[in-house]
C-alpha cells in the first residue's frame, strides 16, 4: 500500500531539453548566472542595510525586488541544474514538491508586479510631492507598503494553487521545465472551469492593477516635469524613472512572451525556454540596472572596490 501511494505521488518532470553536446555549456551558463544573481542581489541588500546614507525609502523598497529576484531564481534554477545530466525519462519530482514549486514560482511572478507598483508610488511622491516626501514615506509607510505587496500576492496565489491541488489526478507527467499552476490542473481529468475563471480573473486583476498604476503614475510624473522649469528636478526624475521603467518593461516583456507563446502549441519548446528565462533574465538585469544607474549606489560600490584593492595592495 505504501509503495502504491509513493508511486502515485511521483511525477515525471520534462525539465530543460538539452542535447548531450550542449549539456555542459548550459550547465556552466546556468550555474554562473545563478551565482551572479545570488551574489549581486544579496550583496546590494547587505550594502543598503549597512550603509546609513542608503537607508532611504527608494533603496529600502528596492530590497524587496532583490530579495524577490533571489527567491525567484532559487525556486527554479537549482532544480534545472541538477536535472541537466539526468535523462528526460528519469526526471521525477514528488507531487507535494511540485505544488510547492508552483506556489513559490507564482509568488515570484506576482511579487514582480506588486513590488514594482509600490516603487512607482515612491517615485510619484518623490517627484510630484517633494516637500511632503519625508512626511509621507516614513519608515512605517515603507514597511506597510512592503508587507502589503507580499500579502496580497500570497493571498491570490494561495487560492490559485489551492484550487489546483484539490483536484484528483489521472496523469503523471509535467510537460514543462518546472511546475506551475497550469501544469498542476492539467494532471486532472476533472472540470477545471473554476481554475480557469479564477486564474484569468486574478491575472487580469494583477496585470491591470500593475500596468494601470504604473501608466497613471508616470503620466502624472510626465505632466509635472513638462510643466516644471526646474532642470535639476527633470534630470533627477528622468534618471530614476528610466531605471524603474527599464526594470518594469523587462519583467513585463519576459512574462508576456510566455503568455503569447501559449497561443501557439507548435512553439511549445520556445514557450518552455521563455518560462525558464523569466526566472533568470529579470533577476540578473535588475541589479545591474539599479546598481549601475543609480549614482549613489554606483559610487558606494566603486568606493568599496577601491578600498579593497588598496588594502590588498598594501598587504
Amino acid at each position: 500500500m505504501e509503495n502504491s501511494t509513493s508511486v502515485s505521488d511521483l511525477l515525471q518532470l520534462e525539465g530543460l531539453k538539452v542535447t548531450s553536446s550542449s549539456s555542459v555549456p548550459v550547465f556552466v551558463l546556468l550555474l554562473l548566472t545563478y551565482i551572479f544573481i545570488l551574489v549581486s542581489n544579496l550583496g546590494l541588500v547587505v550594502l543598503i542595510s549597512m550603509d546609513r546614507s542608503l537607508q532611504q525609502p527608494m533603496y529600502l523598497l528596492f530590497c524587496n525586488m532583490s530579495v524577490n529576484d533571489v527567491f525567484g531564481a532559487t525556486v527554479i534554477v537549482p532544480h534545472l541544474i541538477s536535472d541537466i545530466f539526468v535523462p528526460s525519462a528519469e526526471r521525477y519530482i514528488y507531487y507535494i514538491d511540485c505544488v510547492t514549486q508552483a506556489f513559490f514560482a507564482h509568488i515570484y511572478a506576482g511579487a514582480c508586479h506588486s513590488v514594482l507598483m509600490i516603487m512607482a508610488f515612491d517615485r510619484y511622491v518623490a517627484i510630484c510631492n517633494p516637500l511632503r516626501y519625508a512626511t509621507i514615506m516614513t519608515g512605517r509607510m515603507v514597511a506597510a507598503l512592503s508587507v502589503s505587496a507580499w500579502l496580497v500576492v500570497l493571498f491570490l496565489v494561495g487560492i490559485l494553487v489551492g484550487l489546483s491541488a484539490r483536484l484528483s489526478r489521472c496523469r503523471w507527467t509535467i510537460f514543462n521545465p518546472h511546475c506551475d499552476n497550469a501544469s498542476l490542473f492539467k494532471l486532472s481529468c476533472e472540470s477545471v472551469l473554476i481554475n480557469n475563471i479564477y486564474g484569468l480573473s486574478s491575472t487580469v486583476l494583477m496585470l491591470g492593477s500593475s500596468i494601470g498604476s504604473v501608466a497613471l503614475t508616470y503620466l502624472r510624473i510626465a505632466i509635472v516635469c513638462l510643466s516644471s522649469k526646474n532642470a535639476s528636478l527633470n534630470s533627477k526624475a528622468l534618471q530614476t524613472c528610466a531605471t524603474h521603467l527599464a526594470a518594469y518593461i523587462i519583467m513585463l516583456l519576459a512574462g508576456l512572451i510566455v503568455v503569447i507563446l501559449h497561443r501557439f502549441p507548435q512553439l511549445s519548446d520556445h514557450r518552455k525556454l521563455a518560462a525558464m528565462l523569466f526566472h533568470v533574465v529579470p533577476p540578473a538585469t535588475n541589479v545591474v540596472i539599479y546598481g549601475l544607474q543609480i549614482k549613489s549606489v554606483r559610487q558606494k560600490i566603486f568606493m568599496l572596490f577601491i578600498r579593497k584593492t588598496l588594502t590588498l595592495t598594501e598587504k
